[in-house]
């Protein structure tokens, strides 16, 4: 990686980054899958109100991924391709999938720009801001290969209630199968169906992150249905876009 080094008039050091694209602050890793991908899915480029830069990780399906441990060959193909948005000249880093929350002290480590690994990583802040006696509730795709070593790896408590999207739903089919064609409202209720089942039996809950990538298509469904905050992987990258580029308020 190329860099230079300047100084402001405030003398700050000010390092600059050879660049191959320009104007794009986002990258995202995207899982090596085919199923279609619709609005609200990080895949889905028009979710987003600012430039993203997709990378797509070969080799890295969600079989391989959204396992309770993701081995070092899958490891080394997400930092191959952390360096090759790095080399555009993206300014931080996202993925595709909230599995990942297990690789993300890998990839700060490895990277020289900011990382966001997974929507999990807002479940300290949201259990921070609840009344007492409330806690985050998460809702994934795999509830199975879900683990406390994926909630230990970005600082969350690891006894959360979980509830995943049933295995024989047309929703996960849908992904494990990489259908071209998504039904959104009926996956919409099971998503539905999936959360209203979690908060009855823990009325404890006093908001929801989802996990997974696919599901903030639902997020305003479910708050307006069960009146509970919804936080998912696109207020994750809101949030991290807004700090690596500042709404300007004055002119220059």
């Amino acid at each position: 990686m190329t860099t230079a080094t300047s100084q402001n008039a405030f003398g700050a050091t000010i390092q600059k980054r050879r660049k191959v694209v320009h104007g794009v602050t986002i990258g995202i890793l995207v899982l090596d899958t085919g199923f279609e991908r619709i609005t609200g899915d990080i895949g889905y480029a028009p979710t987003w109100k600012f430039p993203v830069q997709y990378a797509v990780v070969r080799g890295a399906t969600s079989k391989r991924v959204v396992q309770t441990t993701i081995d070092e060959e899958v490891v080394q193909l997400f930092l191959k391709a952390c360096d090759d948005l790095v080399a555009l000249g993206v300014d931080g880093i996202t993925t595709s999938c909230g599995f990942l929350a297990l690789l993300h002290p890998r990839l700060v480590a490895h990277c020289p720009v900011p990382v966001v690994s997974s929507s999990l990583l807002q479940i300290p802040l949201v259990q921070s801001i609840l009344p007492k006696g409330k806690r985050v509730g998460v809702v994934t795709m795999n509830q199975d290969a879900l683990t406390p070593a994926h909630f230990a790896a970005v600082g969350a408590p690891t006894d959360l209630p979980i509830a995943g999207i049933p295995q024989d739903s047309r929703f996960r089919q849908h992904q494990l199968t990489n259908q071209l064609t998504a039904d959104a409202k009926v996956h919409e209720r099971t998503v539905l169906e999936v959360t209203g089942t979690l908060l009855a039996a823990n009325p404890d809950i006093g908001a929801l992150v989802f996990e997974c990538t696919n599901l903030p298509t639902f997020s305003a469904k479910v708050e307006k249905t069960f009146g509970i905050p919804v936080y998912d992987i696109v207020t994750l990258i809101d949030w991290f876009h807004a700090g690596l580029k500042p709404r300007r308020y004055l002119e220059e």
